[in-house]
C-alpha cells in the first residue's frame, strides 16, 4: 500500500486498543473496589491491586515513549546523514526533532528545500508532512 499523510500513522490493535482498554478497565475496576473497601477498613489488598494497575499503566506508557525516543534519535542521525550526502552539510541547527522526524517522508528531490523551509519558517511536523508531494514511505516505524 502506498503511504501518504492520511495513512502514515500506525496503530497496533493488540497494544493500542486491547492492552490500553484492559489497563484502563482494570484500573477503574480497582479504584471502584478500593472505594468499596474503604468503608470496611480492609483496604490493603484493594490498594495493592490499584497500585499494580497504576504500575502496569506506567510500564506500558514508558515502554512506548522510550522506544519512540530511541527511534527518533536513529531517524535524526539518518536524516542528518541523508542531508549531508545531498548537500555536504548537516541539517540546519534550528530544526526540532519532530520536524526532522516529519522530514523523513520527503523524497530526496524535495528534502533539502523542505528542510530549509522547516528551519526558516518554523514549520510544524504536520505542515511538513502536508507539504510532501512525493511521499517516501516508512513502514518500519513502531
Amino acid at each position: 500500500m502506498e503511504q501518504n499523510y492520511k495513512n502514515h500513522t500506525r496503530l497496533v490493535t493488540g497494544y493500542h486498543k486491547v492492552l490500553g482498554l484492559l489497563l484502563i478497565a482494570g484500573f477503574i475496576g480497582s479504584l471502584i473496589n478500593l472505594y468499596e473497601k474503604l468503608s470496611t477498613n480492609d483496604v490493603y489488598a484493594a490498594s495493592l491491586v490499584t497500585l499494580l494497575f497504576l504500575c502496569a499503566i506506567m510500564i506500558a506508557w514508558y515502554s512506548r515513549v522510550f522506544a519512540l525516543k530511541a527511534q527518533d534519535r536513529a531517524i535524526r542521525s539518518e536524516e542528518n546523514f541523508r542531508h549531508y550526502i545531498l548537500t555536504g552539510k548537516p541539517l540546519p541547527a534550528g530544526l526540532q526533532i519532530a520536524q526532522i522526524v516529519a522530514l523523513r517522508f520527503a523524497s530526496d528531490e524535495e528534502f533539502i528545500s523542505l528542510a530549509t523551509d522547516a528551519s526558516n519558517k518554523n514549520l510544524s511536523s504536520k505542515d511538513i508532512k502536508l507539504a510532501v508531494k512525493s511521499w517516501k514511505a516508512d513502514h518500519h516505524r513502531v
